[in-house]
């Protein structure tokens, strides 16, 4: 059985090209309508796409007088017999032209994405960026709609760049990106292991006395690593401010009816393996996650994108609603500044640059998360 694909503007054109090719003796096997040139959904055209199929034509031979002899095996009957045949040879022959026809289909939708050259610049810059495939893929139809838009087609004065951030501008200007204001008294700092989180807190709270002179107060539940806490009470001596230690939930509430009266309580949680399906759990042990606190997640910059989604996916039963980047300055891809954004919501508050305290902290703005995307150690 031959099958061949036709594609043709209308059915009737389609139907010309398939008598002459197969013959009056195909058949249609399937027709479908769809849509063909154009770019990325853009501009198409709709024509029709036409599957026949016809049987070989047998070589034709002299006819003989003689008749082939068939001899019968035990009681089967012949005539049974080469139906039997001819069913299985059918059937085999259906069972092919199902697996033909559904390679087609599977093949005509392996579209490999390609851009124009100014296009795929940007797409090279924020693949290595590691901006998601999604987010990409958005910003690109975008660009390429304005772009075919122009009515002045005066199109070699576009700067794409800037446009391709004016997009991601405004798509993250619905999420919370600025820092905190604490409206809220008390701040609960959680995150994994390595992300530097007492840093952080000591940041804060350099901020929050020097700043803005407020009254605060350190609560640290990080009882694993005796580091930690003598590094949080090393800060807390630089700046004046109390630290209590708490070794469980009732320490925690004590703690914190005690300092009711200051401005704000941040609190310092225990860093621990985020695989640790119970780590959340533990940490509602001895931190009190109500709707009077707030608390930011610490995620650091270094760390793969992949491990930030199950870090996320991990503290997805805390109310969480920002984040704060760390480590800035020990890597050159930014991609989950847009990302954890744009993909789960959750604002940023602050991003840090460094060890020293407080300097190396600066308030989230949506231009200092676009920004680094269209410069530094990826510009070609």
């Amino acid at each position: 059985m031959k099958v061949k694909k036709y594609t043709a503007n209308t059915m009737h054109e389609a139907m010309k090209q398939i008598r002459v090719e197969l013959g009056d003796e195909a058949v249609i096997l399937s027709s479908k309508e769809v849509e063909s040139g154009g770019f990325l959904g853009f501009f198409t055209t709709k024509k029709i796409e036409v599957v026949a199929a016809v049987d070989p034509v047998p070589d034709s031979k002299p006819l003989t007088k003689e008749k082939p002899q068939i001899k019968p095996v035990g009681n089967r009957n012949p005539s049974i017999t080469q139906t039997h045949g001819a069913d299985q040879r059918l059937m085999k022959e259906v069972e092919e032209l199902k697996r033909l026809v559904k390679g087609i289909h599977s093949t005509s939708n392996q579209v490999e994405q390609q851009y124009p050259a100014p296009f795929q610049k940007i797409e090279d810059r924020l693949k290595a960026h590691g901006v998601s495939e999604s987010i990409r893929l958005e910003l690109l139809k975008n660009l390429l709609k304005d772009w075919y838009n122009k009515v002045d087609e005066n199109r070699t004065s576009v700067n794409l760049e800037a446009e391709a951030s004016e997009f991601l501008l405004s798509e993250l200007s619905t999420v919370p990106v600025k820092g905190l204001t604490f409206e809220k008294k008390v701040i609960n700092i959680v995150g994994p292991t390595g992300v530097g989180k007492t840093t952080t807190i000591a940041k804060i709270a350099a901020e929050c006395v020097l700043k803005q002179q407020k009254k605060v107060v350190l609560i640290t539940t990080d009882t694993y690593r005796i580091a930690a806490v003598d590094q949080l009470k090393t800060y807390a001596k630089i700046l004046n401010i109390p630290i209590e230690v708490a070794y469980s939930v009732e320490d925690f509430k004590k703690a914190k009816e005690q300092y009711q009266h200051y401005d704000v309580i941040l609190v310092d949680s225990a860093g621990r393996n985020f695989r640790n399906k119970l780590y959340v759990e533990e940490l509602s042990k001895v931190m009190d996650f109500n709707e009077e606190a707030e608390t930011i997640l610490v995620l650091a910059l270094t760390s793969k994108y992949e491990d930030m989604k199950k870090i996320i996916s991990q503290f997805s039963l805390i109310p969480i609603k920002q984040v704060i980047f760390t480590k800035r300055d020990e890597t050159s891809s930014y991609g989950a500044f847009i990302n954890v954004p744009l993909e789960y919501g959750l604002g940023v508050a602050y991003i840090t640059n460094g060890q020293n305290v407080p300097d190396d902290m600066s308030e989230a703005t949506i231009h200092q998360l676009v920004e680094p995307l269209f410069t530094g150690d990826h510009d070609e």
